[in-house]
Formats: structure tokens, C-alpha cells, sequence
């Protein structure tokens, strides 16, 4: 989530001019001129690539420009952040649509369709909705174990409003990070990674059996669990636009994903696996403490995040060209 894109113009508000009045500090008065925005006013703010509903809920001057402190209505306060002016718009008619526009953009570009293109060979439609089909029920293979992510599809409400994960800061800003590498930089993540998403759910097992002084059964279980829907999410749902080509020529011959790619995509993983885990089909005591797991595991790559990710990424093959 996040963004530079620069939010549009419009007429001056209340806060533009209420330190503007004669007799008032010059330097806060130069400063108020651009203050684009007020306390308690609803924006719209850019978070990766999509546009979502907010409200400002404090502002302050840092050296040469406003920040606000920005609560995203209907998410938790742990999305609540402080941006620059850049990544907020006015709450009007047009840039709701622009909002619609590229959710539905989003959700295009994330689509069965996307994740055909990323094959070697076309599947035909009876094949992609056999792929997506067992990806909403691949942990009910082993629903008998307690803890394990059995999946039935639930009522469309509990779908509509997963439950959020509380990702670090740290990590936060690294899905940002990730975003614009891609997105904006036409970087990607060089492939194979080291360490892959195999070794770091090894490293995570390692460590909670040292730790808890034994193999935990239903941690192995969650772990496995990730492992296959890393493995399914990644072409349908993990991957950036100019990323494909990249995942064509890396994953073949019945090479799994989770071998090849790294922390970078898990993290990615993790934010799609709110949605994912609104069709399993558990107690909530269950769920609960499924997420406590999940978190668990998201702390120890936050633990270890100089180790598991890139600082930077390689320029992609086609923005070498571009450059040549």
C-alpha cells in the first residue's frame, strides 16, 4: 500500500486561510497557503495502487510541508499513518470515480484471465475454475487437524469484510517499497531468491521447535498450509503486471514457486490471505488463534528483515531496453 501519485488541485478550503489574516506569523501563513487540507476532513488516499476512503484526523508541520495523520475508514487504526499531501485527494465526484476506476483496474489486473497469461500453456476455462476452486479448498485436505485451514466458502457478507492482519510498520513500508520498485521503477526482484519461501518457513519451524522446546503438530500444519497456497496464489493473485514474463521464464517444468521466489511475494501473500481466509469454515476460537500464528510468523520476518529481503531490485529487461 502506497503511493506518489499527486493529488489533484481545487478550490482553497477553510484551513488554506484560516492563519492567512493580517497580523498573523508570515512563515505559518506560507505554510497554511498549501495546506491542501483540513482536521476531520474525508480524502480519498492513494495506498499502493488503489484509491480508499479516509479521514484526516491531525496535522502538522514538518520542515518545509504539511503532514496528516490518516485514519482509513472501515480498516483497523493499525493502517493509520502519517502521508504527505502527494497521496491525498479531495473527496469529490471525480475522484470517486478515478477510485472506481482503479479498483476495478485492480481487481482486472488480478484476475483468472491475469493468472492464464502466466502460464506456459492456455488453460482452458474448466481448467481455471478447477485452479481457483482448489485454491479456496486446499486446506480442507486436512481439515481433521484442528487449526488447519479447512476452507468452505462462507455467506457472502463474511467474505465482504475479512479479518485484517496487523502487519508491523517495518512491513508496511516494505510492501510500499515493493510497490513502487515494480510499479513505478520497472525494477523487479531477481530470481531465484535466497533465502526462497521454503527456507524461510523451514528457518520459522526451526525456530518455533527451538523456542517451544518440541515440533508444534499444528504450526507444521499452517506452515504447509502456506506453502500450497503460496504456491496457487502466486501467478493468480501475487504478481505485478511487468512481473509475468519474469515468472514465465523462472517457473517450469514442475518447479514450485515457493522454491524459486522469496520473502518479498510471501509478504504479498499475506495481505491477500485476509480475503483467502474469509471462506474457511472454523469456529471463531479457531480462526483466532490461527491469526495469532499468522501474526507470529509476520513478527519473526519483521525479526529478520535485513536477512530475508532486498534492499534493492535489478532493473528489469525491458526498461534495459528502453534505457539502450
Amino acid at each position: 500500500m502506497g503511493s506518489s501519485n499527486t493529488a489533484g488541485g481545487g478550490v482553497k478550503d477553510e484551513s488554506e486561510m484560516e492563519d492567512g489574516g493580517a497580523g498573523g506569523d508570515p512563515s505559518r501563513r506560507e505554510k497554511s497557503a498549501s495546506r491542501r487540507f483540513s482536521e476531520g476532513e474525508k480524502v480519498l488516499a492513494y495506498h499502493g495502487p488503489c484509491l480508499y476512503e479516509a479521514k484526516v484526523q491531525r496535522i502538522e508541520a514538518r520542515k518545509d510541508e504539511w503532514k496528516y495523520f490518516v485514519h482509513y475508514l472501515g480498516w483497523s487504526k493499525n493502517w493509520d499513518e502519517w502521508t504527505a499531501a502527494d497521496r491525498l485527494l479531495k473527496f469529490t465526484e471525480e475522484n470517486v470515480a478515478k477510485q472506481k476506476f482503479l479498483a476495478k483496474n485492480q481487481n482486472v489486473d488480478k484476475s483468472l484471465k491475469s493468472g492464464r497469461s502466466t502460464q506456459s500453456k492456455p488453460k482452458s476455462s474448466n481448467d481455471v475454475k478447477v485452479e481457483k476452486e482448489d485454491l479456496r479448498n486446499q486446506a480442507s485436505r486436512s481439515k481433521k487437524r484442528k487449526g488447519h485451514l479447512g476452507t468452505e466458502e462462507k455467506s457472502t457478507k463474511s467474505a465482504e469484510k475479512p479479518a485484517m492482519l496487523q502487519f508491523p510498520p517495518t512491513l508496511k513500508k516494505q510492501l510500499v517499497d515493493d510497490w513502487e520498485f515494480v510499479t513505478q521503477l520497472g525494477k523487479l526482484v531477481k530470481l531465484p531468491r535466497s533465502p526462497n519461501v521454503d527456507d524461510i518457513l523451514k528457518k520459522y519451524l526451526d525456530y518455533r521447535t527451538k523456542k517451544d522446546g518440541l515440533i508444534v503438530e499444528s504450526v507444521a500444519e499452517i506452515l504447509k498450509g502456506i506453502r500450497c497456497y503460496f504456491d496457487k496464489a502466486l501467478p493468480l493473485m501475487l504478481l505485478y503486471k511487468k512481473e509475468r514474463q519474469q515468472y514465465q521464464e523462472a517457473v517450469h517444468d514442475n518447479i514450485s514457486p515457493s522454491s524459486i521466489y522469496g520473502a518479498e511475494h510471501l509478504l504479498r501473500l499475506f495481505v491477500k490471505l485476509p480475503e483467502l481466509l474469509s471462506y474457511v469454515n472454523m469456529e471463531e476460537d479457531a480462526l483466532g488463534k490461527l491469526q495469532l500464528k499468522l501474526l507470529d510468523l509476520l513478527k519473526f520476518l519483521q525479526k529478520n528483515q535485513s536477512l530475508f529481503f532486498l534492499s534493492a531490485y535489478t532493473v528489469s529487461k525491458n526498461m534495459e531496453k528502453l534505457e539502450d
